[in-house]
C-alpha cells in the first residue's frame, strides 16, 4: 500500500475516462510525478443499496473452497485487494505478465471519492447513474499505467494513439454437454447470437458485421475484416484514443455505426499522425491495428485461456451445484428424456473435479470479458526503441507500439446462475430470429392477378416467443 492518501482537494486533477459494470476508470490531469501516466480505477455499488464492501472476507465460504490453492487470495479483506491478488496470480501468468498491469493500491478519503463522484456524474451515460454509483465505502483505490499513453513520450511533439478492442469469445463450444436443442452453439458464434438479444432489449440499434472468430483466426486477412467490422459498428466493443483522450467510440457506454462525418472527422484527426492523402488514412490506420494484433501475438495467449472453458455453462453449471451442496436446478427442469447419463454422472465426480471444471470456467469467463489496449508512437530516426515496433508498408512508417490486457475481473461463484439463464436467453432469442426469418422468407405469395405479395409485413407481433417478441420487420 502507498503512503499517499487522495484527499478532496485531488479530486479535481481526475477526469472522467470510462467505466464498466462494476468499475469507473479517471485519467489523471494533474502535476503530481507520481500520478503522471496514470489512471485511477473506483469501485462502484448499485443504486439498489448493495454496496461491494464485504466486511471480513471478500470471498464466500465456497469461493475459499474453489480458490483454496491461493492463499493470498482465500485471506483478502476486501473486493479491492481480492481484485489485485486475482490478476497478479492467476491471470499476469496466464496471459504474460508483459501484457498485463497489476497496478498498486492507494488510500483515499471518503471525501475524496463523495468529490470525484460530483465531478464526473455530468459526463458518465445516463443509464450508468441511473444504475450505479461510486462507492464511497471503500478506503482504497487501484491506480494503474494509462494504456492510451507512452509516459515516457512527450505528448505535445509526438502524438501517441491508442485502440481498446473487447474481442469477446473466439472460439466455437465443442462440448458435448451441449444439448440437441441448442446445437446452434457449435455453428455460430456467441456474439452474433448475443446481437440478437441485445437488439431486442434495444441495448443496441443495429446488428454488428463484427465477428470474433475473424479477430482470432490468426490471419491477417479474418484479422483485418475483424478491425474493419468493428471500426464500422463500434458499439461499446472499439474505442480509440489520441493523446489519452477518446477521439472514436462511445465512453462508457456505446455508439451505432460509423456515419460519414464521423468517418470525416476521424480522418481529418490522423493527419499528424499517418502519412497518406486525404480519404486513405483510416484505412492504413486499420490496417496498422491489424498488422499489430497479427505480430504481438497476444492474442493467441487470450484465445488459450479462454478455451480453459471445455465443459461450456451447460455442463459447468452442474458442478456448480456439486460444489454449494443443492439439489441441481437444471437436472430438475431437464424432462427424463433429455435428462441422459452425461449429465448425470457429473454429479458423481470427485469434488475437486468439480473445482477444477467451475474455476477453469470462470477465469475463461474473465478472458471472454476484458479489453485489449493497443498503443502506438511513431518511431524517430536515432532514437533507441523502446517497445516493439511494427511497420507500415502503404505508408512506408514505422511505429513502436505496446499491448496490454484490462478488465481483468474476478467472476463471483453465483454468478454461474447468471450465466447459465443468460445462455438459455441468448440461445432461444437466436433461434427465434431464425425461425421468424425462415417463416417471412417464405411468406412472399403470388396473386391471382400474378403479381407478388410479400406477406412479411403483414406478420404479427409474437412471433418471437421465449423472452424475445416484437422483432415484426427488423431487418437483421
Amino acid at each position: 500500500m502507498e503512503k499517499v492518501i487522495l484527499e478532496e482537494k485531488d479530486a479535481v486533477d481526475w477526469i472522467y475516462r470510462g467505466e464498466g459494470a462494476a468499475n469507473l476508470i479517471l485519467a489523471y490531469t494533474g502535476s503530481s510525478p507520481a500520478f503522471i501516466g496514470k489512471v485511477l480505477r473506483i469501485q462502484k455499488s448499485q443504486r439498489n443499496g448493495k454496496s461491494g464492501v464485504k466486511e471480513g472476507r471478500a470471498l464466500t465460504t465456497h469461493e475459499r473452497l474453489l480458490w483454496r490453492e491461493n492463499k493470498e487470495l482465500t485471506a483478502s479483506s476486501n473486493r479491492e485487494i481480492l481484485e489485485q491478488l486475482y490478476v497478479k496470480h492467476v491471470m499476469s501468468p496466464l496471459l504474460g505478465p508483459k501484457h498485463v498491469d497489476v497496478g498498486i493500491r492507494v488510500l483515499v478519503t471518503k471525501e475524496f471519492l463523495k468529490s470525484v463522484e460530483k465531478n464526473v456524474n455530468c459526463h458518465r451515460p445516463a443509464w450508468r447513474v441511473h444504475s450505479s454509483q461510486v462507492d464511497v465505502n471503500r478506503d482504497s483505490v487501484l491506480i494503474l499505467s494509462d494504456h492510451s499513453i507512452f509516459p515516457d513520450g512527450n505528448l505535445k511533439r509526438e502524438p501517441c494513439i491508442t485502440v481498446e478492442i473487447k474481442p469477446k469469445c473466439g472460439f466455437l463450444p465443442i462440448s458435448r454437454f451441449i444439448t440437441e436443442e441448442n446445437a446452434v452453439k457449435r455453428n455460430v458464434v456467441r456474439f452474433r447470437m448475443h446481437q440478437a438479444l441485445k437488439l431486442h432489449n434495444q441495448e443496441i440499434s443495429e446488428y454488428s458485421e463484427y465477428n470474433p472468430l475473424d479477430l482470432f483466426s490468426g490471419s491477417r486477412e479474418g484479422i483485418q475484416k475483424a478491425i474493419e467490422a468493428l471500426y464500422a459498428t463500434p458499439q461499446n466493443n472499439f474505442r480509440v484514443f489520441l493523446n489519452g483522450s477518446i477521439v472514436f467510440g462511445g465512453l462508457g457506454g456505446g455508439t451505432n455505426s460509423t456515419t460519414v462525418q464521423v468517418g470525416e472527422a476521424f480522418e481529418d484527426i490522423l493527419k499528424n499522425f499517418i502519412q497518406a492523402d486525404n480519404g486513405q488514412r483510416t484505412t492504413s490506420f486499420l490496417q496498422l491495428v491489424a498488422e499489430t494484433i497479427s505480430t504481438s501475438g497476444a492474442l493467441e495467449q487470450l484465445l488459450e485461456v479462454q478455451k480453459l472453458d471445455t465443459y461450456d455453462i451447460e455442463g459447468a453449471i452442474h458442478a456448480y451445484y456439486n460444489i454449494i451442496s443443492q439439489p441441481c436446478i437444471v437436472c430438475r427442469e431437464l424432462s427424463k428424456d433429455k435428462l441422459s447419463c452425461r449429465y448425470t454422472s457429473l454429479h458423481s465426480i470427485p469434488l475437486d473435479q468439480s473445482l477444477k471444471i467451475v474455476k477453469d470456467y470462470l477465469i475463461a469467463a474473465t478472458a471472454k470479458d476484458c479489453s485489449l489496449m493497443i498503443s502506438f508512437r511513431p518511431k524517430e530516426d536515432g532514437r533507441l526503441p523502446s517497445h516493439n515496433t511494427v511497420y507500415l508498408g502503404s505508408t512506408n512508417q514505422a511505429f513502436e507500439y505496446k499491448v496490454y490486457f484490462i478488465d481483468l475481473d474476478l467472476k463471483p461463484l453465483k454468478k454461474m446462475e447468471a450465466y447459465y439463464e443468460l445462455d438459455k436467453k441468448i440461445v432461444s432469442c437466436y433461434s427465434q430470429m431464425v425461425k421468424t426469418e425462415h417463416e417471412t422468407d417464405k411468406a412472399v405469395t403470388i396473386n391471382s392477378n400474378g403479381s407478388v405479395r410479400d406477406q412479411r409485413y403483414a406478420l404479427e407481433d409474437g412471433l418471437f416467443t421465449e423472452g424475445c417478441t416484437g422483432f415484426r420487420g427488423r431487418a437483421f
